[in-house]
C-alpha cells in the first residue's frame, strides 16, 4: 500500500546527491500538510464513454477470461496456457501479437494502432501464480483446490494468491476498450499491451526494460489487486533476489565423519544472516529467505543446498549495501563448514518513481467510475474468510480511498519490476479491492477470491479506471503533458541503468513443442546459454587428521 499513498520516503536525512533514486520519488516534506486533491481533471467525453460501454457489453468475456487464466495456475516463466488466453483476447479486439518478448516465451506484445501522430500507450498484464497457494473457489475456509500427497512431505498445488489472473485480464479488457473507442471516434492512439512473464520473481519487466522493450511510450499504466481500492505517489522498495549454492560432500548419515554437510551450510547462512536484522537492516529495509533445496533423506548427507534472498531497501544503492553484508554471511557459513559457495543474482529492481499528476487523474476517474459492485455474494465470502483468519467480519472494501501524500518516512514494503518500467516512462499504479479488508496478498484466501465474486466485480472495475483515464490522456492533450512534464522534473540529475548485472541471463524453461508451434517460436532465444551450466559438487571428504595411533 506504500505506492498507494500509505507510506512515502524518507526526505529529511536523505539529499540528492546521498540517494538520487530515493530522492526523485520524495513528496516533500510539508506536502503533507495541507493537501487536497484536484477536481476537473477527469472529463466526460464521447471517446470515454464508448470505452465504458465496450467493458459493461464484454464483462462476461471478461470475467470468463479470469475464470480461465485462475483455472489454469501456472508458475512464473510457465504460464503457457494463461499467455495465449490473454494474447488471443487482445487478438480477437485487433491488436496485432508478437510473442517472444526480450527472448522470454511466455511474454508477448500485443499492438493497436489508430490514426496517426497521436499518443502511445502501455498497459501491464500479468497472469503468473505463486506456488502452495492452491485454494477452491471461493470457499470461505482453507481448501487447497489441488493436494499433493506425500507421505514425507505433503505440500499444495499453485495458486493465484496475488490475483494475477484479474491483473492480466483487467489491463488487457481496459486496453481492449481504448481500442474500441479510438476505433469508433477516430481518435489517433497507438495502444501497447505488454503480456510479461515471471513477475512473482521479478524477472519479466526487469530485464525487458533493459532490452528496450517500453521504448517510445508516452506514458504507462499499472494496477495491482488489493484489499482496498486506491491510488497514490508513493515508492516502492528497490529488491535483489540472490540464490546462494552451496556445494559438499555427500556421504552416509550413519557414518558422517569427513561428509560435507551443504544443509548445515544453508542453515548457519540462515541463522548468521538473521544477526544482521538489528544493526543492519533499517526501518524501510526487508530481508527475507527460503532453503530451495535441502536434501531429500535424512541419510544422505546433503551434497548439495540452495538458500534464496530477496534483499530489499529504499533504492538500489542502499540493497547493494545489504546485499554486500548477507554475501560476506556466505562466504563464512562456507568457511566454517568447509564447503564450497557461489552465488546467482536472479532478479534486481529499483524503487518505483511516483508522478503525482498521473495519480491524481486517475484518483479522479476512480471516483467518477464508482467502487466495485460487490453483491452480499462477495461480502459473504469475505466475511466468512476474515473470521477463518482471525480478523474482524468487516467484508469487502466498497469505497475509493481519499487521495493523500505518502507519509514522510519511508516504512519499506513490497516491489514490482514496474519499478524500471517507471524511470524509462511516466507510470501510474492504482490498487482495487479483489481481497477482504485485513487479509494479505500472496494467501490462499486472495486466491479464494481472485475468479469468485470479489474478483469478477473487481476486475471489471479496474478495466474501467485504466480505460478511462487511458482515454483522458489520448483526449486531454494537456493532462498527458503534465504527467510528462512531472517526470522530466523527477528524473534530473538520475542516471537510470539496470540494477541486473553485466552478462545477466534470464531463468528459463524450455517451452513445450505445442507452445513454439502456436506462437511461432524457435528454441532457445539468442539471448541465453542453452542447456544451461551444470552445477555439480567436486568436493573432497575432510580430512580428520592422522589416524590415532592403536591402544596399547
Amino acid at each position: 500500500m506504500q505506492l498507494l499513498g500509505a507510506a512515502g520516503v524518507t526526505s529529511a536525512v536523505m539529499t540528492a546527491e546521498a540517494d538520487p533514486a530515493m530522492a526523485a520519488a520524495d513528496s516533500g516534506p510539508a506536502e503533507a500538510a495541507a493537501y487536497t486533491a484536484p477536481e476537473g481533471l477527469a472529463e466526460d467525453s464521447p471517446a470515454k464513454q464508448a470505452a465504458l460501454d465496450w467493458i459493461d457489453a464484454n464483462a462476461s468475456r471478461v470475467t470468463g477470461l479470469n475464470s480461465e487464466i485462475w483455472e489454469n495456475a501456472e508458475l512464473s516463466l510457465r504460464e503457457w496456457k494463461s499467455s495465449l488466453a490473454q494474447a488471443e483476447f487482445l487478438e480477437r479486439a485487433g491488436f496485432e501479437i508478437e510473442f517472444g518478448t526480450a527472448g522470454f516465451p511466455t511474454a508477448f506484445t500485443a499492438t493497436f494502432r489508430q490514426g496517426k501522430g497521436g499518443p502511445v500507450l502501455g498497459f501491464s498484464g500479468e497472469y503468473d501464480a505463486l506456488p502452495g497457494l492452491s485454494q477452491k473457489k471461493g470457499v470461505g475456509h482453507h481448501d487447497p483446490l489441488e493436494y499433493i500427497h506425500d507421505p514425507f512431505a505433503p505440500s499444495y498445488g499453485p495458486g493465484h494468491g496475488c490475483g494475477h489472473s484479474a491483473l492480466g485480464t483487467a489491463a488487457a479488457a481496459a486496453a481492449a476498450a481504448v481500442a474500441r473507442a479510438a476505433r469508433e471516434r477516430k481518435v489517433p492512439v497507438t495502444v501497447k499491451f505488454f503480456g510479461s512473464t515471471a513477475e512473482e520473481t521479478l524477472i519479466g519487466k526487469t530485464y525487458a526494460v533493459s532490452k528496450g522493450v517500453y521504448e517510445g511510450l508516452d506514458a504507462f499504466l499499472d494496477w495491482h489487486p488489493s484489499t482496498a481500492n486506491a491510488t497514490g505517489w508513493g515508492t516502492t522498495t528497490a529488491m535483489t533476489a540472490v540464490t546462494f549454492t552451496f556445494l559438499g560432500v555427500a556421504g552416509h548419515g550413519g557414518t558422517p565423519l569427513g561428509n560435507k554437510s551443504a544443509l548445515d551450510a544453508a542453515v548457519m547462512m540462515a541463522t548468521m544472516s538473521e544477526f544482521l536484522r538489528e544493526e543492519n537492516l533499517a526501518p524501510g529495509g526487508r530481508l527475507h529467505w527460503v532453503i530451495n533445496n535441502g536434501g531429500d533423506i535424512p541419510n544422505v548427507t546433503p551434497e548439495i543446498a540452495e538458500i534464496s534472498y530477496y534483499v530489499r531497501e529504499g533504492s538500489p544503492a542502499r540493497v547493494q549495501v545489504l546485499l554486500d553484508k548477507v554475501i560476506a554471511v556466505a562466504e563464512a557459513a562456507a568457511k566454517a563448514s568447509q564447503t564450497k559457495v557461489q552465488h546467482k543474482i536472479t532478479s534486481a529492481c529499483w524503487n518505483q518513481l511516483p508522478n503525482k499528476a498521473f495519480a491524481e487523474l486517475l484518483h479522479e476517474n476512480m471516483r467518477q467510475v464508482g467502487p466495485p459492485k460487490f453483491g452480499a455474494d462477495a461480502h459473504q465470502l469475505a466475511k466468512e474468510l476474515q473470521e477463518s483468519l482471525g480478523l474482524p467480519a468487516k467484508g469487502m472494501h466498497a469505497e475509493i480511498a481519499q487521495l493523500t501524500p505518502p507519509n514522510p518516512v519511508f516504512m519499506g514494503g513490497g516491489s514490482t519490476d514496474v519499478a524500471d518500467i517507471s524511470w524509462n516512462v511516466p507510470t501510474v499504479s492504482m490498487g482495487a479491492a479483489l481481497a477482504p479488508i485485513g487479509t494479505k496478498m500472496h494467501t490462499w484466501s486472495t486466491a479464494s477470491c481472485a475468479a469468485a465474486a470479489p474478483g469478477q466485480a473487481a476486475v471489471v472495475a479496474a478495466a474501467k479506471y485504466l480505460a478511462a483515464t487511458a482515454v483522458d490522456l489520448v483526449t486531454q492533450p494537456e493532462r498527458l503533458k503534465a504527467v510528462k512534464d512531472e517526470f522530466a522534473e523527477r528524473t534530473k540529475g538520475v542516471d537510470w541503468k539496470t540494477a541486473l548485472p553485466d552478462g545477466y541471463e534470464p531463468p528459463m524453461y524450455e517451452p513445450p513443442s505445442w507452445f513454439l508451434k502456436r506462437t511461432g517460436q524457435k528454441w532457445p532465444p539468442s539471448n541465453i546459454t542453452w542447456p544451461p551450466k551444470r552445477v555439480v559438487s567436486q568436493e573432497k571428504f575432510a580430512s580428520l587428521g592422522p589416524e590415532p595411533a592403536p591402544q596399547k
